[in-house]
């Protein structure tokens, strides 16, 4: 399942938000509780590709941590619905969907590297309206709703605020790895953009965005992306005054090829050039 059913709902007064994030940090770092033992322990890795081209590691802590996400939503909002990497799509009648990913980046999980994180973000039918990410091995929460964004690490909290960047030639960008693009055009119109960058890094998965956030990096170019790799880090980049969208400009909740920067100037030049 690539896209999420359009179904949008009443927007959420600020009580319920309020509610609905705290409820989000304590499912993220329940879900990191869980996955942290397994951090660069022996632990065996499956492959779901099956045969197919490529590869897709899948471990027991991704398989755990949504096991644990998903009963603590049944728990507290039996009428929510569920998208998670491994165990799918569950339907709601309340019109509200919690998308997770248990482990996003576990090929650096699985590495022993940093760079990968716990994702969740609720969706309301039409757009992501909440998200966050924890990275337990440096207890980094990052949050957002789409006004506001921060980040709360070893008990210090910070706003999140994006940096002003005027142009691409500035601009600091990453990619989580060039495998990404799936053929020459998309490789192609990514080395566009990645010729006219000051800098350019490869890896981070959710952490990019997190780092966009902080005001660390300038730009983030993606592409075969899930909705559980992406609705959670939308409201972080958006509350920290951030703009992600697709390649085409549209609403980046269904994934697919995306865009992401600090600055409005920096995306619109990189749409450009993505565009050819």
């Amino acid at each position: 399942m690539d896209r999420l059913p359009k179904t949008p709902v009443a927007a959420l007064d600020d009580s319920i938000g309020e509610e609905f994030s705290a409820f989000l940090e304590v499912l993220l770092r329940r879900a990191g509780e869980v996955v942290l033992p397994y951090f660069r322990q022996p632990i065996a890795v499956d492959d779901k590709r099956d045969g197919q081209p490529g590869y897709d590691p899948v471990t027991a802590a991704d398989r755990e941590a949504e096991r644990v996400m998903r009963a603590a939503i049944r728990a507290h909002y039996p009428g929510h619905g569920i998208y998670g990497e491994e165990y799918g799509f569950e339907p709601g009648a309340a019109g509200l969907t919690w998308v997770l990913d248990p482990i996003d980046g576990t090929r650096s999980f699985v590495a022993g590297m940093l760079h990968w994180g716990v994702v969740a973000g609720l969706y309301d039918g039409e757009k992501t309206v909440l998200g966050g990410v924890y990275q337990p091995v440096v207890d980094e929460l990052f949050t957002g709703d789409g006004r506001a964004a921060r980040c709360v690490s070893e008990g210090q909290e910070r706003e999140l605020s994006a940096r002003v960047c005027s142009g691409i030639e500035e601009a600091v960008l990453c990619c989580t790895h060039p495998e990404v693009f799936k053929d020459a055009t998309e490789l192609a119109a990514f080395h566009r953009v990645r010729e006219r960058a000051r800098l350019s890094r490869y890896g981070g998965d959710c952490y990019l965005y997190c780092l966009l956030a902080m005001g660390c990096i300038d730009l983030c170019v993606e592409a075969s992306l899930k909705p559980y790799d992406i609705q959670g880090v939308i409201p972080v980049v958006r509350g920290a005054g951030g703009v992600i969208t697709t390649w085409d400009g549209d609403a980046p909740e269904d994934g697919g090829r995306i865009v992401a920067a600090g600055d409005p100037r920096v995306h619109a030049q990189a749409l450009e050039l993505l565009a050819g």
